[in-house]
């Protein structure tokens, strides 16, 4: 049976086995021009493949180069679309052949039968019907005893109706493919065919993943470089100057199957590529299916699917990427991180915002390129100085106290974990649980609301359908009704999600000990290190009341929020 889509057109001249063996004068008056070639198509679909030999290609040549000898036929040529669907006439075998009955160097085209052509009614219709009349090309269908060189035979007014049914066919075997597919990604079988590159398929059972060692360290370091602040396109950059195979060599080097063809250089890594693997929740030992969708059969074209109406099982495989890891690569992607003139960006860039307006902090360099005299400042005052005060601070001062404070922070676990443990845990417990309030309270809101405009949307409806309301008057009110709904159904989605969040908070104190456990007597502020520790730093207006230059920094820890350093040690000391 055939796995994957492949097509050929095997040309007379190159293939002499397949052409015809010269016919008399007799024999060639009969069958027309012989300039022209005879077009012999066959197309197999995975899912015709399953129903056995009768519909095999081979199958399909023997009869279709029987009939053109058994005719008289001159020159036929095969075109073949083998693992192509006919719902929709984008395959290779085909288009080929469409351009040379448009160049007009065709003048018969035999398929089996109508349902090898296509199984789109309308399509296979225009092409029966226009587009080979078009080009005075003549069309056979074997075993439907169609032949447009007799437009009032019988069996071609029967055509648009076996055409239906052809397209019947092909709903009803999509419908039962979704189905079983449904049913399937519903129970957690992995619906990908691809396995995620760092992975390989366990030889005792297809359907679980086993961890590939080699990948996975690649796996790990895309991931470790993203933390420490590299674009997919460094990354890929880096990777290729380390002479690191991509997936496609890689798999190909072991020998393993892939849809893609072996690229020119093996080593060059495709920013896209990188940002697929970045994307994987995969990587977590979770299987994530229906991640895609199409709107039919028709449209083959992929759609993404919203996050919630995907279908996510933790724990399927051995994990690659941590949790916490993975969803930090994810806010890092989405922030922008500006670089200066010179092509450098800070380690900061997208987590310093301003104290008193909230505005991320605008990451700038000095003329002269001394990278010591690189700051931050509001970029809110830079674009308007009247809407807030300037919040200027070097990098070097700023990575300088951050360190400062996340050294304090471990060594304050290290010596005092159970007693941090508990006054976070009751801070965390106040603030979730002041902020669970406002959340349901707005939740049950917006819910009540969206009731509302249901009900609101039915009440207009039927008086449309009354006539006490215009058609214009309930445009109006739909399109009102329909925008506040899907905003209030949005809001809803981020709420509760926010809710369970903050029902989560007491894990992430086991979670940012373990942490801050990794970095105790920590030397330097890596990357890394700060994207895993802290989650935002807010800088205060620098104060110069005293005579000197005053400003301070307030570090929002990763999944904590702020640390009361100071109230911790003052209480321990009591």
């Amino acid at each position: 049976m055939t796995t994957a889509p492949n097509s050929a057109i095997l040309d007379p001249v190159t293939n002499p086995v397949l052409t015809v063996a010269p016919q008399s004068k007799e024999d060639t008056t009969m069958s027309g021009a012989t300039n022209k070639i005879t077009a012999l198509y066959c197309r197999l679909s995975q899912e015709d493949a399953r129903l056995g030999e009768s519909l095999s290609i081979e199958n399909q040549k023997a009869i279709l180069l029987e009939y053109a000898k058994k005719n008289y036929f001159p020159n036929p040529v095969f075109f073949v679309d083998d693992g192509y669907s006919g719902t929709n006439y984008d395959r290779p075998g085909f288009q080929s052949m469409l351009v040379e009955i448009e160049a007009g160097r065709v003048g018969i085209v035999i398929t089996k039968d109508l349902s090898r052509l296509g199984r789109n009614s309308a399509l296979t219709g225009l092409y029966t019907n226009f587009t080979f009349p078009q080009y005075g090309v003549r069309y056979i269908a074997i075993n439907d005893n169609y032949d447009t060189i007799d437009p009032n035979s019988v069996n071609n007014d029967f055509a648009g109706i076996k055409n239906w049914f052809n397209e019947f066919y092909a709903r009803d075997t999509s419908r039962k493919i979704r189905a079983v597919q449904k049913a399937k990604g519903e129970r957690g079988v992995p619906l990908t065919v691809n396995v995620p590159y760092g992975y390989v398929k366990d030889p005792e059972n297809p359907k679980h993943w086993l961890v590939d060692l080699e990948a996975a360290a690649v796996v790990k370091r895309i991931f470790s470089m993203c933390m420490e602040g590299r674009g997919p396109t460094q990354i890929a950059n880096q990777l290729w100057e380390d002479k690191v195979l991509t997936p496609t060599a890689y798999k190909l080097s072991h020998g393993r199957s892939t849809n893609a063809p072996a690229p020119e250089d093996p080593y060059r890594w495709d920013k896209r590529a990188v940002s697929l693997i970045l994307e994987r929740r995969e990587y977590t030992g979770c299987t994530v299916n229906f991640k895609t969708y199409t709107n039919s059969i028709w449209d083959k074209k992929r759609h993404l699917n919203p996050v919630e109406n995907q279908a996510i099982f933790p724990d399927t495989h051995e994990r690659i990427i941590d949790d916490d890891v993975f969803e930090k690569v994810q806010e890092i992607r989405n922030q922008r991180h500006r670089m200066t003139r010179t092509g450098k960006s800070s380690i900061f860039s997208g987590m310093v915002y301003c104290a008193d307006c909230g505005s991320k902090m605008q990451y700038g360099s000095s003329n002269n390129r001394d990278f010591s005299q690189d700051f931050f400042d509001c970029s809110l005052h830079k674009k308007n100085g009247s809407k807030c005060k300037g919040h200027f601070i070097r990098v070097k001062v700023l990575e300088g106290r951050v360190l400062n404070h996340i050294q304090q922070v471990t060594d304050y676990i290290l010596c005092h974990e159970d007693y941090f443990r508990k006054v976070m845990e009751e801070q965390l417990r106040v603030e979730s649980t002041e902020k669970l309030t406002v959340l349901k309270k707005q939740l049950a809101r917006n819910e009540k609301r969206i009731a509302d405009l249901k009900r609101l949307f039915m009440k207009i409806y039927e008086d449309n359908a009354s006539g006490k309301l215009s058609d214009e008057r309930f445009d109006m009110m739909s399109q009102s009704y329909d925008a506040e709904q899907k905003q209030l159904e949005e809001d809803v989605l981020s709420i509760q999600q926010e809710i369970e969040v903050q029902e989560q908070q007491i894990e992430n104190i086991e979670k940012f000990v373990q942490k801050a456990h990794k970095y105790v007597h920590i030397e330097e502020l890596t990357p890394y290190a700060l994207r895993e520790l802290v989650s935002a730093i807010y800088v205060d207006a620098p104060d110069k009341s005293s005579g000197k230059r005053v400003q301070h920094i307030h570090i929002k820890y990763d999944g904590l929020g702020y640390i009361p350093l100071d109230e911790l040690e003052a209480k321990e000391k009591a």
